[in-house]
């Protein structure tokens, strides 16, 4: 899934920790290593707009120094090919029984927000 064109523009959508993060990049294709996808060449929106989405914002500051993700595989939702950048934007959305919320019920939180099997 390399660069099918001189301004080709991916959105990556995959979760960590908890949350699913959606961001931007030029180049996406496999990793050298087994099993896992490589991320570079990261885009945020322009730092002249007056508005400053702090979604957006917060994530360029996370990523601000990284050259690279190494994701692996399964946590990899979805992939677009995008024509244009004008509508797309970097965020992140916490899921309902998230990491934030693992230790409220005592348990492991799981993706739908259901309290954990007791055993009999």
């Amino acid at each position: 899934m390399s660069q099918t064109g001189p301004r080709s523009l991916f959105r990556v959508i995959f979760m960590n920790q908890g949350k699913s993060y959606e961001i931007l990049a030029r180049e996406v294709e496999a990793s050298d290593l087994f099993g896992f996808l490589e991320i570079r060449d990261l885009v945020f929106g322009e730092k002249s707009q007056v508005l400053v989405d702090p979604t957006e914002d917060g994530l360029r500051k996370e990523f601000e120094d990284t050259r690279r993700i190494i994701l692996p595989m399964h946590s990899i939702v979805r992939i677009e090919e995008l024509d244009r950048q004008s509508r797309a934007r970097a965020k992140v959305v916490s899921l309902p029984g998230g990491s934030a919320n693992a230790g409220a019920s005592g348990g492991p939180a799981n993706l739908y927000g259901l309290p954990p099997e007791k055993n009999s």
